[in-house]
This record gives C-alpha cells, sequence and structure tokens, in this order.
C-alpha cells in the first residue's frame, strides 16, 4: 500500500498555537494617560511622595513637611509636587500660607484596575 505523504500534509489545517486573546479594558487614550502617569511616578522622589500621603491617617500632608522627611531641596520637592498635580496625581487646598496635597482617589484606583 502506497501512502503519498506530501498530500497528507497539504491537507491538514494547521491548528492555532494559543487561544485566541481577551479583550482589554483599555482604549488608546486610556492607555496614553495612563503611561503619562506611570512616567510621572517613574521617578523614585515621587512614587515616596505618593506613599507618605497615602500613609498619613488623613490622607493628606503639608508640603513643609515633606522637605525634612524626604531629604531633599524644597525646590525639588516643589517641583515633584506639581509634576504630580499637573498629571492629575494629588489635588492641593491652600490653607493661609500652607499648601496641603492629596491624592486623587480616582487616579489610583484607575492605576490599581490597570494592573489587576
Amino acid at each position: 500500500m502506497y501512502v503519498n505523504i506530501k498530500a497528507m500534509k497539504r491537507s491538514k489545517t494547521p491548528l492555532p498555537c494559543c487561544p485566541p486573546l481577551l479583550q482589554g479594558k483599555l482604549t488608546p487614550e486610556d492607555s496614553a494617560q495612563l503611561a503619562a502617569i506611570f512616567r510621572v511616578l517613574g521617578e523614585p522622589a515621587r512614587l515616596q511622595l505618593v506613599n507618605l500621603v497615602a500613609a498619613q491617617p488623613t490622607q493628606e500632608v503639608c508640603a513643609c513637611e515633606l522637605v525634612e522627611t524626604l531629604g531633599l531641596a524644597q525646590p525639588t520637592v516643589s517641583h515633584h509636587l506639581k509634576v504630580m498635580y499637573e498629571a492629575g496625581l494629588l489635588e492641593k487646598e491652600r490653607r493661609g500660607t500652607w499648601i496641603y496635597y492629596r491624592i486623587v482617589q480616582e487616579r489610583l484606583a484607575a492605576l490599581r484596575d490597570v494592573l489587576s
């Protein structure tokens, strides 16, 4: 009995290597916004700032308290706070001569959602 092996190989349909991917939750616009926030948090001092604010019982901190705690110069701390505020990670409130910063919980939740 003769079996044509070449014909058998051609007649089989290839099997997919993996199951199809599930749909992601992010739109291209969401991805761009979240990537910008992750870039902001890519700076160790900013990540430490977010952690300090989040660790407070009131979830807020006065800018004056951060200089000594972080061991950075006041202009450096102010610059990092400004960058995080402009990225939408922090909100601020002036009380007399001091500015208090809070984490924008919706932004933090969006970061958590994309990583889970």
